[in-house]
């Protein structure tokens, strides 16, 4: 696949977000050339609330849904299908086939309700010999099973690594190309999610393979994630922000909020997931049951301007920027020179009458001078919490996150109102006060 994007830091603008011996490198272009991802994949899959039990019908109520209660309007608009739709066994050299008990409409048919629906349909196959539900899977069959993926009209390939045993000559990340050089030669853009859980550092070459890559286990491996999970996952993405951008995306694995009740995690667990993985720019893809989701998942999922931190146009991942103990600072740039930054509190044990935890971001972790007033916007709860110099402290719970966006300003000409300040997109891409703008304090 042909490749847009550099690895060398020479190619890169440089965002200095913590201190000079650390950066973020913004990756100059898009990564593979199928044109897709351009901003993180968005959208649902099937295994969270059905593992492998599904047939059309669970299919077209989750296409139903997603419109009905506007988290298509929210962007999620990828409906992936995960293992269990196919046969048991391949029938001779042919094709991948759809289990006609559960699909008798066939995948076509099926996609093409999705794609009445403005959605579109994801697909789910594996590296191996078998899925991870021992299914059909696509190793040594590649290229006709691509064909079959965009005969159906998908847009997305989910491509697991279970049952993987390949040749001494045959390498986790050949398997994953073989697949992707499949892809690319359909002529139809399928996004290509590589789920083959960081065991071969895909980061390292993911772009040039696909247009995200898991880097950790699953995020759950039994009924629900535990907070320990979702911890494991953040620790195995956090530190790669370098390797992602437009085209190609680090994947910390699906999204656990939504359960019923909750599930394993409390409503202030699942917001900072949710945040976390907004920041990091992972995929934001779900999987609780559309049919019997709660307020609560409803407020968390449609977060319009959390949402907008992981869909930011400039497409640079946010990263760890500063921890003491507990406490954890994660920023990023944002297009037109804004900051998105969510306040973390890992503690477990706080004193039952102080449950949070005050926790303070200074302008210089985030690569802005000190002496520059910002506005600080609370993204949760969609309003301004007033204009700051130097710093802003906020109490953060146990387990808890604060989602921001803090905006430089500057005074207009008559010296009365404040707007925010942006950068001159041709000069740099990041405002970091050497791009000429006179700077005041409040």
């Amino acid at each position: 696949m042909a490749l847009r994007r550099s690895h060398s830091c020479s190619n890169f603008r440089i965002f200095r977000i913590l201190t000079a011996t650390y950066v973020l490198c913004a990756k100059v272009a898009a990564g593979l050339s199928n044109g897709l991802a351009l901003t993180p994949p968005m959208g649902y899959n099937t295994w969270n609330a059905f593992h492998d039990e599904i047939n059309e019908t669970l299919i077209y109520q989750a296409a139903d849904e997603l419109v009905e209660t506007g988290l298509a309007a929210a962007g999620y608009v990828y409906l992936v299908i995960d293992d269990g739709w196919a046969n048991s066994q391949r029938n001779g050299s042919n094709p991948i086939e759809a289990n006609a008990t559960r699909f008798p409409s066939g995948i076509r048919a099926v996609a093409d309700y999705v794609h009445a629906k403005g959605l579109k349909l994801g697909i789910y196959s594996d590296s191996g010999t078998l899925t991870c539900a021992r299914y059909t899977a696509s190793l040594g069959y590649e290229a006709i099973d691509a064909a079959q993926f965009a005969a159906w009209d998908v847009d997305l390939l989910k491509y697991d690594n279970c049952f993987s045993v390949p040749p001494s000559n045959q390498t986790v990340r050949s398997r994953y190309e073989a697949m992707s050089n499949a892809l690319n030669a359909t002529g139809r853009p399928i996004l290509f999610s590589m789920c083959e859980w960081g065991v071969s550092s895909p980061w390292e070459y993911g772009d040039q393979v696909g247009n995200t890559w898991r880097t950790t286990q699953d995020i759950s491996l039994a009924i629900s994630a535990t907070w320990d999970s979702v911890m494991n996952n953040l620790e195995g993405t956090k530190g790669l922000a370098r390797f992602g951008g437009p085209g190609g995306w680090n994947d910390a694995d699906m999204l656990e909020v939504g359960w019923p009740g909750g599930g394993l995690l409390s409503d202030v667990e699942q917001r900072a997931h949710f945040a976390l993985w907004a920041i990091l720019k992972s995929p934001l893809i779900f999987g609780n049951d559309l049919r019997n989701m709660t307020r609560q998942t409803l407020n968390i999922l449609k977060s319009p301007e959390v949402i907008a931190i992981n869909q930011d146009p400039l497409g640079i991942p946010g990263d760890l920027v500063w921890k003491q103990g507990p406490q954890e600072i994660y920023a990023a740039p944002l297009a037109g020179g804004a900051r998105a930054v969510v306040l973390f509190n890992r503690h477990q044990h706080l004193d039952p009458n102080f449950p949070s935890q005050n926790i303070t971001v200074w302008w210089g972790s985030i690569g802005l001078p000190a002496n520059v007033t910002c506005s600080v916007r609370d993204l949760y709860g969609r309003q301004e919490l007033g204009n700051f110099t130097a710093s802003f402290t906020a109490p953060i719970l146990a387990h808890g996150a604060g989602a921001l966006k803090i905006t430089p300003l500057r005074k207009q000409a008559n010296g009365d109102l404040w707007r925010p300040w942006s950068c001159d997109p041709s000069i740099g891409l990041y405002c970091d006060g050497e791009q000429g703008d006179e700077l005041f304090n409040a």
